[in-house]
């Protein structure tokens, strides 16, 4: 394995010329700058310098050669750390986002473009997925900033940094079903009507499971469906009752096409909650985006 200390004392004893000059300037002593030339030397089994009434003087053939080498790639590591002390101090670099598409839409759109207005120079990539699939790809390295809807039951390796919002499931029919409007229902009775309810593995559906579970019930779907948009087409065309949070049927109960049953008892509230890879360092466009949800948000 390549030593980089060894590397960094040749250089500099090659650049001034003595191990006396070299040994002030890295703060170490001249016994141990001379130590570490004697072990370059000894792994690379050849003689680096040769001692003059002048100082230190390179070899021609190898100390020559391995001093060009040398100084290209500190050359390259300098830029490397002057890029990532940018990321540390201005917004540069790319931005991964991880959220699932509805959550895309209500919650990060207007953030989102908040955030580009203002810094127009980060590149934003924006990952749609699930909330379990989001944590694999926080834990892959694959999002720098995750927005996911809890419950989740694998947060090993994520931090939840706050909340962003919550939501709150109820179950909703479209006209088919106006016979039911104003009726007193409980979850039992949800048993009896063909509903559609999202796939498993999803946030939304454990919730829903784990609910139903506590009051004795198990609600079998007629259909499982992965996207909401796709769920309200099919309530508003009479395929069945659906469980979806009321915040993602505003415009459609405001237009008479969806109506929310009145089931007792009805569901708790879920958080829309951040985060990020356990033990992350925030670059600099990713702490300038999370400032954007001044207001925290008590996790429920």
């Amino acid at each position: 394995m390549v030593n980089l200390e060894l590397y960094k004392i040749f250089y500099t004893v090659a650049r001034c010329g003595s191990l006396t000059k070299a040994a002030e300037e890295m703060f170490i002593s001249q016994p141990a700058a001379s130590q570490a030339i004697r072990q370059l030397e000894s792994q690379l089994h050849v003689r680096l310098f040769k001692r003059t009434h002048k100082g230190m003087e390179l070899t021609a053939q190898a100390g020559a050669v391995v001093y060009e080498d040398v100084e290209r790639a500190l050359r390259l590591l300098e830029g490397v750390e002057d890029r990532l002390a940018l990321l540390n101090t201005s917004a540069a670099g790319t931005l991964r986002i991880g959220a699932s598409a509805t959550i895309f839409e209500f919650y990060l759109a207007e953030k989102i473009v908040d955030f580009h207005n203002k810094y127009p120079q980060v590149k934003i990539e924006l990952v749609s997925e699930v909330s379990p699939r989001i944590v694999e790809q926080l834990k892959g390295d694959r999002c720098d900033i995750g927005f996911l809807n809890l419950p989740i039951d694998d947060i090993d390796g994520i931090e939840i940094v706050r909340s962003v919002g919550y939501l709150n499931d109820a179950f909703v029919a479209g006209r088919s079903y106006l016979k039911l409007r104003g009726r007193h229902l409980n979850v039992w009775d949800l048993q009896n009507y063909p509903l559609l309810l999202m796939k498993g593995r999803t946030s939304a559906r454990s919730a829903l499971d784990n609910f139903c579970a506590s009051h004795g019930a198990v609600l079998q779907p007629s259909i499982e469906v992965d996207s909401w948009n796709f769920m309200k087409m099919l309530i508003k065309n009479g395929m069945g009752i659906g469980c979806i949070p009321r915040e993602y049927i505003v415009a459609e109960r405001e237009a008479g096409e969806i109506f929310e049953l009145d089931v007792i008892p009805s569901m708790p509230s879920r958080s829309v909650c951040m985060a990020l890879p356990k033990g992350t360092s925030p670059s600099f466009a990713l702490r300038a985006f999370i400032d954007l949800f001044d207001e925290a948000i008590p996790i429920e």
